[in-house]
């Protein structure tokens, strides 16, 4: 389960790529005034797979173990436009994303989604993963979700605290599931109903 695409976008490998919902939070100040949320554009694509790919290459945040190409998320948003994709503005600047995504392919799941979010390193800790969040479920339940679910890396503590802080709770766990960097890891599941 989760978000996945078969080898498109993997600039390394033609393996599958599953991304997943995390928003590392680890505190680099006070918070940012001026930030702007707003759809994804044409010309985001570059700066979205850069924000994910700090993730990839540095962290256990992101499952892949090479970088992606931006066609991976511009292929997903062209999939599923009818769910939001979000990116926060800062200066002109894209300083993170987010997006929620099906569930599931079967229509019986509808009403539940993945929620995903990233953010440029020098821009955590400052509450705008909390304002994106705060958008997709707002934006979700518009679009008759009732569920949002999110899964995150065992390595990820501050994550897990993140969603946990937002009225997470945790649901599932796959243990032992990933590798990355030498180090197993479980698949955390976390489950929010709707407002």
């Amino acid at each position: 389960m989760g978000l996945l695409w078969k080898g498109k976008g993997v600039s390394t490998s033609s393996r599958d790529v599953t991304l997943h919902a995390t928003m590392p939070v680890v505190g680099h100040g006070t918070r940012v005034d001026g930030v702007q949320l707003r759809p994804v554009a044409a010309g985001d694509w570059e700066a979205v797979a850069r924000i994910f790919n700090h993730y990839v290459e540095h962290t256990f945040s992101a499952y892949p173990d090479r970088p992606v190409d931006e066609s991976l998320f511009r292929d997903r948003y062209g999939t599923h436009q009818e769910y939001p994709f979000l990116v926060a503005e800062l200066d002109g600047a894209v300083v993170g994303f987010a997006y929620l995504a099906p569930f599931h392919g079967a229509g019986t799941m509808r009403r539940s989604a993945t929620v995903t979010y990233f953010l440029d390193p020098d821009h955590t800790g400052v509450g705008i993963g909390s304002r994106l969040l705060d958008r997709l479920l707002g934006d979700g339940c518009r679009i008759g979700i009732a569920n949002f679910m999110a899964h995150v890396s065992s390595l990820n503590d501050a994550s897990i605290r993140f969603h946990l802080r937002h009225g997470f709770s945790e649901c599932g766990r796959f243990v032992g599931v990933g590798e990355k960097h030498g180090r197993l890891f479980d698949m955390v599941w976390l489950q929010r109903p709707g407002s």
